[in-house]
Formats: structure tokens, sequence, C-alpha cells
């Protein structure tokens, strides 16, 4: 029986490529809990610069709310 669970890490998107391989920098993971490994804790660990596999991507979202570049003003 194997066990897979999801990592979660924060960066600066720095690059990407169509097979969704990511390079972020200033990376930070968030750890696991040892004795559940389904359960994140608040300790982190800093990573730098971290590439990660496009296989491996379940979601990319951004950790900070910007505008909608697409709203037109009104009038427009």
């Amino acid at each position: 029986m194997s066990l897979s669970f999801s990592v979660s890490v924060t960066g600066t998107l720095k690059g990407y490529d169509q097979l969704l391989n990511l390079v972020l920098d200033e990376a930070v993971e968030f750890l696991r809990d040892q004795d559940d490994p389904l359960k994140t804790t608040d300790q982190t660990r800093r990573l730098q610069f971290f590439v990660c596999r496009g296989t491996a991507v379940m979601v990319v979202s951004p950790t900070d709310e910007i505008d909608n570049p697409f709203i037109q003003p009104d009038g427009a």
C-alpha cells in the first residue's frame, strides 16, 4: 500500500513551460504533521529557489488578491 499526499509551497513564480514545470523563487514549504501526514502545521522550511515538475502540480493560485485587468471603467 502506498500513501501519497500533497506538498504546499508558496513563492514568487519566475518561470513555467507548457508542461507546467514551475520555477519559484523565495519558496517556502509548509511542513506536514509527523503523526498525520495529511495535515499541515504552522512550521515552514525555506527552500529559496525551487523547481517543481509539472506532473506533480495540482493547483496554482495567487496568494494575494489582484485587480481584474479585464474590468472596463464606467462609461467605456
